[in-house]
């Protein structure tokens, strides 16, 4: 046995017990305490290479939507007859795509198939690529959701049943394309015919811009803000008028916003405050937190982020 003089905290009260003995008992009480310490410790959430060291999945096809080289868009199409309801999908990336192009969502595409829903996974523009960020990139994203109709009966697509998917900076995009109808007509974004969604799954998503400037990682937003937004002009005082989600509200169609309680690219408050204002504009919107979770696990399948994601992607088209 070993002698010492050791202070031992016991409920609140400090004691000192000088010249104590250490028994092997009291070693095993000190070592269990340690594990439940360890035990109770939040687990480590997912990094990047957690989900991309993956097997990825090929799409079922890969289509054009016109002559630029990210006019490009991967179909997934479920097993059995159609017409099978789809899922929009908007990779996010901070905007920019030397962190991630559309092929990050693979996985969840996959998975989804699996699930019964096609995916029509687009690509567009970052602000670090020729031609990307203001107009470019919004522009990219309208022209490839709309191209969905001209490939709609070669894949069997019910257009009557589409919902919206985007993550991060997708998720801002894919509720910019649910408002993107009440576009004022001076926009350089106005034009086109928007394609009707049913609703959106805004997952970890960026979607109000101001909001969420100060709130992501400055490399992510505030480095690129300027060049996503666009210069303010007489006929645009505002560049937030027609890039920012919240500003285009009401869309009409449900917006159900998710997030990882510990997601440090997207807090939750993003999802929550994004929803409020939904809500006060007369959209029917919710919002959910995930415990434990962070914004990699949003798109990995197997998490509970990810099955909450497509069990609301089901329920909005109809899928049993």
């Amino acid at each position: 046995m070993t002698k010492c003089s050791l202070p031992v905290l016991l409920g609140f009260t400090a004691l000192t017990l000088a010249a104590c003995e250490t028994t092997p008992i009291q070693m095993s009480e000190a070592s269990m305490a340690e594990k439940e310490i360890v035990m109770n410790e939040p687990a480590p959430l997912m990094s990047w290479p957690d989900l991309t060291d993956r097997p990825k999945a090929e799409p079922t096809k890969t289509v054009r939507t016109g002559n630029g080289e990210t006019d490009i868009v991967d179909v997934w199409l479920p097993d059995g007859p159609g017409p099978h309801p789809v899922v929009l999908m908007v990779h996010g990336g901070c905007w920019q795509k030397s962190i991630a192009d559309r092929t990050l969502m693979n996985y969840a595409a996959e998975a989804m198939r699996q699930e019964g829903l096609a995916v029509w996974n687009i690509e567009y523009r970052g602000v670090d690529e020729m031609g990307g960020g203001y107009p470019g990139t919004f522009q990219d994203v309208a022209q490839a959701a709309d191209a969905m109709r001209d490939y709609a009966e070669q894949f069997d697509l019910d257009l009557n049943r589409v919902a919206g998917f985007g993550h991060s900076a997708g998720g801002h995009l894919v509720t910019w394309l649910a408002g993107r109808k009440n576009l004022p007509d001076t926009s350089a974004l106005a034009g086109g015919t928007p394609l009707p969604m049913v609703g959106v799954v805004n997952s970890g998503g960026l979607a109000d811009l101001q909001a969420s400037e100060p709130l992501t990682l400055k490399s992510c937003l505030a480095d690129i803000k300027d060049s996503l937004i666009g210069p303010a002009s007489e006929n645009r005082p505002d560049p937030l008028s027609d890039t920012s989600s919240d500003r285009l509200l009401p869309t009409g169609v449900t917006l159900y916003s998710v997030n990882g309680e510990r997601d440090r690219i997207a807090p939750p408050a993003l999802g929550d405050d994004f929803t409020v204002i939904a809500e006060q504009a007369g959209d029917k919107a919710k919002a959910f937190i995930i415990p434990g979770e962070g914004h990699v696990e949003l798109i990995a399948p197997g998490s509970d982020a990810f099955k909450k994601q497509v069990s609301l992607l089901k329920m909005m088209l109809d899928v049993n």
